[in-house]
């Protein structure tokens, strides 16, 4: 499969989430929590979603993922216990659209990584994921990923 890698100009966009440690193997049911409570306290707040959930990746060790889950929001809200407001950065980023099982992601990875050297750029070393339609809802194969990376 042939990947699209292209660096985008990303306004800044405020955020609701909860910043949380985890393995590999536990990461579903902790973005589901994540998920599920960061929806239960816009809720409470009267408010929507200003986008599709996301995960940052602050690095890669499988057995302690260092992650951020949550949603956009159309406007800063204050946060509660877990729940902390944020930004996602604004600026230049590489993006990636995969389309497929998560489990079977890392190709597209692999093409963001070979993106970087071969257009001189330099990953800052996060990376986030925004799921655009719902798993529960939607074939395995038809779930679309965008992944994007800011640049140094």
């Amino acid at each position: 499969m042939t990947y699209t890698c292209e660096l985008i100009e990303q306004d800044p966009k405020d955020v609701l989430s909860i910043r949380t440690h985890c393995p590999v193997s536990e990461l579903p049911q902790t973005l589901g929590k994540a998920y599920d409570a960061v929806m239960a306290y816009l809720a409470e707040l009267g408010e929507q979603p200003g986008g599709a959930p996301f995960v940052g990746y602050f690095n890669m060790d499988m057995q302690n993922l260092d992650i951020e889950a949550g949603f956009p929001v159309a406007r800063p809200l204050l946060g509660k216990g877990e729940i902390q407001p944020g930004t996602l950065p604004g600026g230049k980023v590489v993006s990636c659209l995969y389309t497929g099982p998560y489990s079977q992601i890392e190709p597209a990875y692999n093409a963001l990584m070979a993106w970087f050297p071969a257009n001189d750029c330099q990953p800052t070393g996060v990376a986030y994921e925004f799921y655009l339609n719902d798993p529960e809802n939607t074939p395995e194969a038809e779930l679309q990923t965008l992944i994007t990376m800011p640049v140094k």
